[in-house]
C-alpha cells in the first residue's frame, strides 16, 4: 500500500501541489477514481478523486461533501476552484486533502501517473522475488528473467524499442543482433511478427505468445506482454530453441511483473519530464514571469528562432493524441537537420521553437513541412503546420507564437490553401481577418446600402454583391474583374448599372469605395467557416444565391 505523501512524491510537484495537514498525508491510498460533472460517484475509503473538468464552485463543494462522507483521501481539482478560499476552508473542515492539478496536465495523463504510482507498489514484491533490488536497473531485470526462461531476452517498450537486454546473446540470431545494435527490430522481421498477429496479441493478451521461426536466419521466440492497470507497457522477447514447456512459460509470464515495475516508473518519469518541459515552453511562448530562465534551461541561448504551431484536425481523441505526440517527437529534432529543438503539447496544439538555421537547412523548408514535420502524406486529416515570424530575442518568441497561432487559425478556417503556411507570406490575410473580426463586432455591415443589396441578391437570385466585391478589389478595372468572374466585360458593366438602380452606391466617391470594400472584406474574413468554392472564392464567403 502507498501513502498519500508517497503518491505525491511519485507524481511530482509539476503535476500535483497543495498544502495539507501531516496527518492527512499519512493516510493509505486505495485507488484513483474519476468524478465527472453531474456524474454519480461512490468513492471508497482512501480513494483519490479526480474532479475532471469541474469549474463550478458549488458543484465542487457537493463533490467534496461526497468525498467526506465516503472518507476519500484527497480531491484533485484545477484552478479556479482548486485555489478558491471557500473551497480550501471547506476541505480543511471536511478532513479531505485538496490538491491542485497543474493547468498544463491533461486529466488522462494525471490518472495515468497516479495509476502508475499505485501499480508500482504492487509490483515491487515481484522484483524482489527475482532477486532484483527495488532501484535496480532494467538490464538486471533482463538477466534475472533470462535465468528463468534459460534464454537470452530483450525488454522492449510498446513502440518495439529495445530498452534492455540480457547476457548470453551469443545464443541468439542475426535478427536479434541487428535489433540490439539498432535498438529496434529490422522491418522485415517486424513484418513477420505482424503477419503472425504478435503485436495485436501483445495489446490484447497477457499470456506468452510463441512465434515460430519462418524468416531465414531467425530462431523461434517466446513473447510475454507487459501490462499494468489495463495499459500496455511493452513486451519481453526470449529466443528459444522450440516450444517451451507450460511450467517454464508460466514462470516467464510471472516475471513480466518485475519489468512492469521499471516500465511504469520509466513512463511516469517521462510524463513528468514532458510536463516540466511543457511548463517551460509555455512560459517562453507566452512571455510569462521566468521566461528568460526557462529559455536558458531549454537551451535557447542564441537566436534567431521561429515558433511552429501544429494543429491536429482529427475528431478521434485517441488518434489526435497519438498524432500530437508523433509531431512533438519530430519537432524535437527538426527534419533535415541535426539541431534539437524544445517542443511541447500545450492544450490541443503542438509548439516547437526551432532555430532559423534549422528552417533554412531543412530541405524544402516551406513547401514540404506537412510531410517533414507532421510525417504524413498530406491527406484531409493531416496536421496543419504554421510558422511564426523571426524572433531575435527571447521576448520576441511570444510575438512569433502569436503569429504562428494566427497563421494556424487561417489554415483551420480554410482562409489560406494547403496544409502549411508561413506568417511572413500570409500576414496580409491575418490583418484582414483581425480587421474583419473588429468590424463584425462593430456591426459595420448594417451601415449603408450593403444590406439592401444583399437582400436583393437573396430575393431575386442576382449576383450583385460578388460582382461589386470583385470590381472593388480590381480597383474598377472592368476587364480584370470580368476575367475573374468568368463573364464578358459588357456583362459586368451591365451588372454594375443594374445594381445602382437597386441602391444608391455613389461609386465615384473614394470614401464610399473604401467603406464598401471594408464591409465586404469583413464579411469574407469574419466568418471562419467560410471556404472557397470551386468557382470564385468570394461566392461562398459573401452568401449570394
Amino acid at each position: 500500500m502507498i501513502s498519500l505523501q508517497r503518491l505525491l512524491d511519485a507524481v511530482g510537484p509539476a503535476v500535483l501541489s497543495g498544502m495539507c495537514a501531516p496527518e492527512r498525508l499519512s493516510v493509505t491510498v486505495g485507488d484513483a477514481v474519476i468524478a465527472e460533472p453531474d456524474g454519480e460517484l461512490e468513492p471508497r475509503t482512501g480513494d483519490v478523486v479526480l474532479g475532471v473538468n469541474l469549474t463550478d464552485r458549488d458543484a465542487a463543494l457537493r463533490l467534496l461533501a461526497q468525498c467526506a462522507r465516503r472518507s476519500a483521501a484527497a480531491l484533485l481539482l484545477k484552478a479556479p476552484v482548486a485555489v478558491d478560499a471557500e473551497m480550501a476552508a471547506a476541505a480543511d473542515e471536511a478532513g479531505v486533502a485538496l490538491l491542485r492539478v497543474s493547468a498544463e496536465a491533461g486529466w488522462v495523463q494525471v490518472l495515468s501517473l497516479l495509476r502508475a504510482a499505485l501499480d508500482s507498489e504492487g509490483l515491487t514484491a515481484s522484483a524482489a522475488g527475482l532477486g532484483v533490488a527495488e532501484a535496480g536497473d532494467l538490464f538486471g531485470v533482463a538477466d534475472a528473467i533470462a535465468r528463468i526462461i534459460d534464454a537470452p531476452v530483450t525488454i522492449e517498450d510498446r513502440s518495439s524499442r529495445v530498452l534492455a537486454y540480457s547476457t548470453r546473446q551469443e545464443r541468439s540470431d542475426e535478427a536479434r543482433v541487428a535489433t540490439i545494435m539498432g535498438r529496434h527490430a529490422p522491418e522485415d522481421v517486424n513484418e513477420h511478427f505482424r503477419r503472425h498477429g504478435v503485436f495485436r496479441r501483445i495489446a490484447q493478451d497477457t499470456t506468452p505468445i510463441y512465434v515460430p521461426a519462418v524468416v531465414e536466419g531467425t530462431k523461434p521466440r517466446l513473447v510475454v506482454p507487459v501490462h499494468a492497470g489495463g495499459d500496455v507497457l511493452g513486451s519481453i522477447w526470449a529466443i528459444v530453441p522450440g516450444p517451451v514447456e507450460p511450467e517454464r512459460a508460466a514462470a516467464f509470464a510471472d516475471a513480466a511483473d518485475a519489468a512492469a515495475l521499471h516500465l511504469l516508473r520509466r513512463r511516469a518519469e517521462a510524463d513528468r519530464q514532458r510536463l516540466a518541459l511543457a511548463d517551460m515552453v509555455a512560459k517562453v511562448l507566452h512571455g510569462q514571469e521566468g521566461a528568460t530562465d526557462a529559455a536558458h534551461l531549454l537551451g535557447l541561448t542564441s537566436g534567431p528562432w521561429r515558433v511552429i504551431a501544429v494543429g491536429v484536425p482529427s475528431e478521434d481523441a485517441d488518434e489526435a493524441e497519438r498524432q500530437r505526440l508523433t509531431v512533438r517527437e519530430r519537432l524535437c529534432r527538426f527534419p533535415g537537420t541535426r539541431l534539437r529543438s524544445p517542443a511541447a503539447v500545450i492544450g490541443d496544439v503542438v509548439y516547437g521553437i526551432v532555430h532559423a538555421d534549422a528552417v533554412n537547412s531543412a530541405s524544402g523548408a516551406r513547401a514540404d513541412w506537412l510531410g517533414d514535420v507532421a510525417g504524413t502524406s498530406g491527406d484531409a486529416a493531416a496536421p496543419l503546420v504554421a510558422m511564426g515570424g523571426l524572433a531575435t530575442t527571447v521576448p520576441g518568441l511570444a510575438d512569433s507564437r502569436e503569429q504562428a497561432d494566427d497563421t494556424l487559425g487561417l489554415l483551420t478556417a480554410g482562409l489560406v490553401p494547403g496544409g502549411a503556411a508561413v506568417h511572413d507570406e500570409v500576414w496580409a490575410t491575418v490583418v484582414l481577418r483581425r480587421t474583419a473580426r473588429s468590424a463584425t463586432g462593430a456591426r459595420t455591415a448594417d451601415i449603408g446600402p450593403l444590406r439592401a443589396l444583399l437582400e436583393h441578391d437573396r430575393e431575386h437570385h442576382t449576383s450583385h454583391v460578388p460582382t461589386l466585391y470583385t470590381w472593388l478589389e480590381e480597383m474598377g478595372d472592368a476587364k480584370a474583374a470580368a476575367a475573374r468572374l468568368h463573364i464578358h466585360p459588357n456583362t459586368l458593366r451591365h451588372r454594375m448599372r443594374r445594381m445602382q438602380e437597386v441602391v444608391d452606391l455613389r461609386l465615384d466617391s473614394p470614401e464610399v469605395r473604401s467603406a464598401l470594400l471594408l464591409q465586404l472584406t469583413a464579411r469574407r474574413y469574419g466568418n471562419d467557416s467560410a471556404t472557397a468554392s470551386e468557382g470564385d472564392p468570394h461566392t461562398t464567403a459573401l452568401d449570394p444565391v
